[in-house]
């Protein structure tokens, strides 16, 4: 509280209170939350998507099914093989091993401050606040009331649950933590935003500034490590998932103490390496947290770490050392870095570009002024960066998604934008990434409706799906199955004929 008071103190324009109260967190942040996160597993011997969804945006970070039965048409009814009651809330996604479900929620002993559909209502708050001649003050104590949960407001209990893949029905559930957080969370954030991951044998839980957790498919806890609790830009809450490479479990902490990477054995738990990191910081107001999950980008020359941190990305070996690094990064970093087709592509972030890069770099290959492309950026597209949904690449075309429902359409190979476009005048609020399947892409909004648009050159909106229930997780795509996170429930939609 007292970070948030000095740092509003300083910075009393209206401009920078819209910087400084942007939720700008995992809306996965995961999106917030739920706010921004993936990786690559090529490592892990769950291969296959009919067999797995091993972590958040599945086994190639890039969420694309395969399935010719996977439904195009569903609503509270229509095409539901089971939906669940999740109790408590948490925007991590829904991960699938072995014909079971696992994800992860923590409950509220007592009120807990709920989310609300958009991004910007905090910063209309202080803007009506400030019209009305309110103190500054006691604005910034209103719009804390309001909208962040404090450490000590709550105490919370964290689960880890199990589904049966065909039934829904709640195979077993295991509290792995109770007490106050490490840190607040915005109120569209879930203290449990980041999605857990799977080898297949043993699920990974990583709740930043808390710890990490190992449990064998039948729930028994292998081991759990502490980790030290940093803070985190005015209490915005935590968002970026854990990633698998080869016997490393790796996670980011990008932070506003010391921000760092750190790798840890899967078998026992134990930290391998760590790494600093110093990214951000250099502007007003300083911010130095992110969201965005690190990649394991897997190609010819050798396997990297993609790690997307405020103003910059880099890229790191299994080692921990440095590869390259790229500047041109918002400060708020969300999105999840992927590779499709043999480029990597990184989301620069609202306001920043769109990059695709080609495997081998090495120091910094930033782009100059007035570049759009180098030795190693095979191409970027300014302003194709978006802040919560990460872009999906589908038949040679990516396709990024802002938060506020315009989509672009991208050639994958050259970067040449094909349209952009709102998708509809009632789509305005989106942290879901998109996914896409037999020639369609799918855009879930926070309120639950889905939009279905043909994957043409023409954009083309071809019907909407409703759910009727707040959405910030990525969904799981397994078989025919599409699962889907709400903020109450998780639906298996399945064609019955």
């Amino acid at each position: 509280m007292n970070t948030l008071r000095s740092k509003l103190e300083t910075n009393r324009t209206r401009k920078d209170l819209y910087i400084l109260l942007r939720p700008a967190g995992p809306l996965c942040l995961t999106g917030l939350p739920g706010l921004a996160c993936a990786l690559l597993l090529t490592s892990l011997p769950v291969h296959g998507q009919d067999i797995a969804w091993p972590q958040f945006r599945g086994p190639e970070s890039n969420p694309v099914g395969t399935h010719a039965r996977l439904a195009e048409h569903w609503s509270k009814t229509e095409n539901v093989e089971w939906s669940q009651e999740i109790p408590g809330r948490g925007w991590s996604s829904p991960i699938v091993t072995g014909g079971r479900v696992y994800v992860t929620t923590v409950t509220t002993d007592g009120k807990s401050k709920p989310p609300q559909i958009g991004t910007e209502y905090s910063n209309e708050y202080v803007a009506e606040l400030l019209k009305q001649g309110v103190p500054m003050k006691e604005v910034i104590e209103r719009v804390t009331e309001r909208d962040i949960e404090l450490p000590k407001e709550v105490v919370l209990h964290y689960f880890l649950y199990c589904l049966n893949l065909k039934s829904g029905k709640v195979e077993w559930q295991k509290e792995f933590n109770t007490g106050h957080p490490p840190g607040g969370r915005h109120r569209k954030n879930s203290f449990v935003s980041e999605s857990p991951v799977t080898d297949g044998k043993q699920v990974y839980v990583y709740v930043a500034n808390l710890g990490l957790w190992a449990f064998d498919l039948k729930g028994k806890l292998a081991w759990t490590t502490p980790l030290e609790a940093n803070p985190i830009y005015l209490d915005f809450g935590t968002g970026s998932s854990p990633a698998l490479a080869e016997n490393l479990l790796v996670i980011v902490s990008d932070n506003e103490k010391q921000q760092y990477i750190a790798a840890f054995d899967k078998q026992t738990g134990k930290q391998v390496w760590r790494t600093n990191r110093d990214l951000g910081g250099k502007g007003q107001p300083v911010q130095r947290s992110g969201w965005a999950t690190p990649f394991v980008w897997r190609h010819a020359l050798r396997t990297e770490i993609v790690a997307v941190g405020p103003g910059e990305v880099v890229s790191y070996d299994l080692a921990g050392k440095e590869l390259w690094r790229m500047s041109g990064i918002a400060a708020t970093p969300i999105p999840t870095p992927f590779a499709y087709d043999g480029l990597l592509y990184v989301d620069g972030g609202r306001g920043r570009p769109l990059f695709a890069i080609r495997p081998g770099a090495a120091g910094d290959i930033s782009l100059g002024k007035d570049q759009t492309a180098n030795e190693y950026v095979v191409w970027s597209q300014a302003k194709g960066g978006t802040y919560l949904p990460s872009p999906v690449a589908y038949q040679g075309a990516v396709y990024t998604l802002t938060e506020t429902g315009i989509l672009n359409r991208f050639d994958a190979k050259t970067g040449k934008q094909i349209y952009k476009t709102r998708i509809d005048p009632k789509a305005t609020a989106f942290t879901t990434s998109p996914w896409a399947y037999n020639g369609k892409l799918f855009c879930l909004s926070e309120e639950g409706q889905t939009f279905v648009i043909g994957t043409g050159e023409e954009f083309q909106l071809l019907h909407v799906n409703e759910l009727d229930d707040m959405a910030q997780a990525s969904p799981a795509l397994v078989g025919d199955r599409l699962l889907i996170r709400t903020e109450r429930r998780l639906y298996s939609i399945r064609r019955k004929t």
